[in-house]
């Protein structure tokens, strides 16, 4: 009689598929509406001004005023993201996602209320405040569940949220154009009542699916906890594990952390100024209002495809950096092209901007999976990646056009529609990126030469 081998019920695979079924789609979800919530506002500022309703004409605000407002929001965002991942340490992911949830979505729903200036920079540093942790905690986050190499591609799907996000949001913009003044509401009003008042009942929605730690679920048996556990030892911190201020002294002090740091500042111009003035560059393609909505959604949606299809095969193989070289590149010269094409060459400028987008959301998972395969231990991970992200907040304060000094402008409403210093800045920004990231690979390359017999590897 033939025998046969019986498989445990759990193999390391499907108890893969079984904790990405839980953890995946809930963090696509919640970072999707923190982008929607966060960049809605970029919609709102020209949603029906054809017929003067949109934000800025409603609120009477100024352009300087305008940008004031987005800068705004990022000092609160740089303030607090530290602070965040600790809370995250302390109390349990679902929960304080969950927190952070209801507290940006209330915001939001209140951001539909204001009338001038002052309620509209308030309001916009409120939801930087609690939008602050949800970036470096989902990330942190994933740390607890995944090994190195399996990262890339669920950071992908994920930060692709992004251009999910910017995809949804023109498509909802365009929709909600059409309820401008039922009950006698503008549209973008409505529009953050909508998007607000999701996140907020999908906050609650949060705390029973999301799971905390793999030492914890119930929805694990002893076995599958364990072997949870015991798969990403050596890789990965664990939940559990308690904060030395010695590894977190010595994080503060790696310089080689702060080249990844660096490069990730300076693709956050790019990033930011692509998630707020999409609006505003498409208008400027020869589109106009309600167009111009539905016209922002095919850069995002093809960036979405092309960023997870890059971080596949950058995870599969293990070669984050070099992905990551290739997109800063070839997103360096397409805002040349940009910046160089005349003003008038609209369908020139589209494709080149869809090309953009894709290359410019592709370096970002890229990144955080090259900077967390090279962090060691809990307290590194919990300092490290918030840190990443605050400093290159300075980066994004930038990308939207700080309102001093002038001469830090990059996309000037008076350059319309070309908008050259805005592009050409961005393609200096990730050009330097690349440079950075080649001098990364030296670094390792030369660390890993000099490890002896059995040390743990830097990758490449």
């Amino acid at each position: 009689m033939a025998s046969f081998s019986v498989l445990p019920l759990y193999c390391p695979r499907r108890l893969l598929q079984k904790i990405d079924i839980r953890v995946i789609p809930t963090c696509m979800t919640i970072y999707t509406l923190s982008f929607l919530d966060r960049s809605n506002i970029g919609n709102a500022k020209i949603l029906n001004a054809n017929v003067g309703d949109s934000l800025q004409q409603t609120t009477h605000i100024t352009d300087a005023e305008y940008l004031n407002a987005l800068v705004i929001f990022f000092v609160a965002y740089a303030v607090f993201e530290l602070p965040s991942n600790y809370c995250l340490k302390r109390l349990s992911p679902s929960r304080w996602f969950a927190f952070l949830m209801f507290g940006w979505g209330t915001i939001t729903m209140i951001q539909s209320a204001v009338h001038d200036y002052p309620a509209l920079a308030g309001v916009r540093f409120l939801l930087g405040v609690f939008e602050a942790g949800l970036f470096p905690g989902i990330i942190y986050f994933l740390t607890f569940w995944y090994r190195p190499t399996e990262r890339a591609v669920r950071i992908a799907l994920i930060v692709a949220c992004a251009a999910l996000g910017g995809a949804f949001g023109g498509s909802i913009a365009y929709g909600v154009g059409f309820m401008n003044e039922i009950r006698g509401i503008q549209g973008w009003r409505w529009l953050c009542i909508i998007e607000g008042g999701l996140t907020c009942v999908l906050a609650v929605c949060v705390v029973f699916i999301l799971p905390d730690y793999p030492e914890t679920v119930r929805w694990l048996s002893n076995e599958e906890r364990e072997m949870a556990v015991n798969r990403i030892k050596g890789d990965a911190p664990l939940g559990l594990a308690k904060i030395s201020w010695v590894e977190t002294r010595n994080t503060l002090f790696d310089w080689r952390l702060y080249l990844h740091y660096l490069v990730f500042l300076c693709v956050s111009p790019p990033f930011s100024s692509f998630s707020l003035f999409t609006p505003t560059i498409v208008s400027g393609l020869g589109f106009k209002d309600l167009a111009a909505q539905l016209f922002t959604v095919p850069p995002f949606a093809t960036a979405f495809v092309f960023v997870v299809a890059v971080s596949y095969l950058a995870g599969r193989y293990e070669r984050w950096s070099v992905a990551a070289l290739i997109c800063l590149t070839l997103s360096g010269i397409n805002f040349i092209i940009e910046g160089a094409l005349p003003p008038h060459f609209f369908t020139a400028r589209y494709v080149f901007l869809c090309c953009s987008t894709c290359f410019t959301f592709a370096c970002n998972p890229l990144l955080l999976s090259y900077l967390t395969s090279n962090i060691r231990g809990t307290s590194a991970m919990t300092l490290g990646v918030p840190m990443n992200i605050t400093l290159a907040t300075a980066g994004q304060i930038i990308g939207e056009c700080p309102p001093l000094p002038p001469w830090l402008f990059i996309y000037k409403f008076s350059e319309a529609p070309g908008y050259p210093t805005g592009h050409f800045t961005n393609a200096g920004f990730m050009l330097l990126a690349a440079i950075i990231v080649a001098w990364l690979r030296l670094i390792y390359s030369r660390r890993n030469h000099s490890l002896k017999p059995g040390e743990k590897r830097w990758r490449v």
